[in-house]
This record gives structure tokens, C-alpha cells and sequence, in this order.
């Protein structure tokens, strides 16, 4: 795997997530159609995450878009998982997105988390 994310895209995403949630962020994977990057991860975390598997299963963002658009709810804005321990947020801005994962943390933190990153993702959309 390349480097997909330029320096400045990864370092703002990282200081956007950052201004959002503070000290609740985990990770952060930037992702293609074919290509992922862990472009943050806190220190202290272990590296073994599947990012290939998570990646994989957060393309499917890509079609969940297509599905989504035009229906009287709006435009699809970002995905919220779940987990006992923490979330994963996802944000798919044109061919690009990103997954970012955080500990637990108030409800209303992740629309600041999704919209902060999804204008880095906008800024940064090669289309």
C-alpha cells in the first residue's frame, strides 16, 4: 500500500477529528475504491486493527450513497457503528472517505466529528 493520503490531507484530517472529539479519538483510516491508510492512530493502541476488512467493509459507503440519494430524507451525510467500547464514524465525500474510530463519547459529538471531516474530505475531492 502507497502513500493515498497527501501530508496536508491526513494532518487535517487529524486536526479536524481532533478539534471535535479531543482526547476520545482512537484512529483515523482514509480510504479509496482500492486503497486504505491509517493516517492516525493513538499512542498507546495497538496496530493490529484489520484495516483491510474494516476498509472493505466501509466501501460499501460507496453504493450506500447511490442507494440513498434522492429520497425524501435528504442527502445521506455519514454512517455511526456501534460498538461497547467505542464508534466508528464514517464519511464518504465523492470517490474518497474515511473511518474514524473514537472511544465513547455524547451523542451529539458526532455530527461536529462527521461534518468537520467530511469538509476536509470536500476540500480535498479530486472531482
Amino acid at each position: 500500500m502507497g502513500d493515498i493520503a497527501a501530508d496536508e490531507l491526513a494532518d487535517q484530517l487529524v486536526s479536524a477529528a481532533r478539534t471535535s472529539v479531543g482526547d476520545e479519538l482512537r484512529s483515523i483510516t482514509y480510504f479509496t475504491e482500492d486503497e486504505e491508510e491509517q493516517v492516525y492512530l493513538r499512542e498507546g493502541l495497538e496496530a493490529d486493527a484489520d484495516l483491510v476488512g474494516f476498509a472493505d467493509n466501509e466501501r460499501l459507503g460507496f453504493r450506500t450513497q447511490a442507494v440513498y440519494q434522492d429520497t425524501e430524507l435528504g442527502d445521506y451525510l455519514f454512517n455511526i457503528r456501534v460498538f461497547e467500547r467505542g464508534y466508528v464514524t464514517r464519511v464518504i465525500v465523492g470517490d474518497h472517505g474515511a473511518f474514524v474510530t473514537t472511544d465513547e463519547m455524547e451523542m451529539n459529538l458526532f455530527k461536529e466529528l462527521a461534518s468537520a471531516v467530511g469538509s476536509v474530505l470536500e476540500e480535498h475531492d479530486p472531482a
